[in-house]
């Protein structure tokens, strides 16, 4: 019997079974999903909400229930968005802004709003407005890290009914127009002058400070050189009279002798002048010393 004869009564017998079996592989194919780990699907069962599938092997129910919607649930970048804003202090600038987020709850993203990107940054536009709008310049371009927690929680706070996590928000510049930049630069180099002439005049307080303490510290070592000095000269004639009371005038002339003669003899071996001015009063104050000498011996 020929092949085709064979596989033509296989079939003619089993022909229901084979339908079966085929329709059993469609039905599970039907209802088995497999999702991918960044992904969530959201399910609908008569055009209505039914579940929310998560990543890896789910099953539904084939005919009944369909994916409406297949979700990312990466985070995603808003492109980089510039507004005008003013200032409590009538300033115009413009910001430049950028938001991260990820949809957390897609079966609430999906069915509350169309354009996820569009939502957000019109709602980042307002609340930055209103945020930059309560502070002075200074204060924006000084506290610009506040103002980022700010406009983050604010803005957290408005799409937490929409299934959205905002998981970043910055602030990238703050532009200025000409004019007020113009004025913040004379202003800024006006400041400079003014540091660079409080520097200056500081720096001459401190050296009037210094020749002062140094004035002060000349008269101190000068009053205490005077007061050795002094205190050298009352023990000088501290000895001289005791001198005098133990051995008589000739020992206090004999001592004044010498010292003439020590002062003579150190003018004329000095590097100065050769000539020497001896006093008419030194010859008498040799021939007082000789005698004296002799006296001694």
């Amino acid at each position: 019997m020929p092949i085709e004869d064979i596989l033509l009564d296989l079939l003619n017998g089993n022909i229901v079974y084979i339908l079966l079996a085929f329709l059993f592989l469609a039905l599970i194919l039907k209802a088995v999903r497999i999702v991918s780990q960044s992904e969530q699907h959201v399910i609908e069962r008569f055009g209505r909400l039914h579940s929310v599938l998560g990543p890896g092997i789910n099953l539904i129910v084939p005919f009944l229930d369909r994916v409406a919607h297949k979700i990312s649930i990466l985070e995603r970048q808003l492109p980089t968005a510039s507004q005008d804003a003013i200032t409590r202090d009538n300033v115009l600038v413009q910001v430049e802004t950028s938001v991260f987020y990820r949809i957390i709850q897609p079966e609430k993203t999906v069915y509350r709003i169309r354009d996820v990107d569009g939502a957000i940054s019109t709602t980042v536009a307002g609340i930055v407005r209103a945020e930059i709008g309560k502070m002075d310049l200074d204060e924006v371009q000084a506290n610009r890290s506040s103002v980022i927690d700010t406009i983050k929680n604010s803005v957290e706070s408005a799409v937490d009914d929409w299934g959205i996590e905002v998981t970043r928000a910055e602030i990238l510049d703050v532009n200025l127009d000409e004019a007020t930049r113009a004025a913040m630069m004379q202003q800024l180099n006006a400041e400079r002058a003014r540091r660079a002439q409080v520097t200056e005049a500081e720096g001459a307080k401190r050296a009037v400070e210094l020749g002062a303490d140094a004035e002060l510290y000349a008269s101190e070592q000068s009053a205490k050189a005077r007061r050795v000095l002094a205190d050298a000269e009352a023990y000088a004639t501290s000895a001289v009279a005791m001198a005098i009371k133990e051995h008589g005038i000739e020992s206090a002339q004999y001592q004044v002798a010498l010292k003439q003669v020590e002062a003579l003899t150190a003018l004329g071996t000095s590097d100065g002048s050769q000539t020497i001015v001896v006093p008419a009063s030194a010859m008498d104050a040799f021939g007082d010393a000789f005698k004296l000498l002799k006296g001694r011996s």
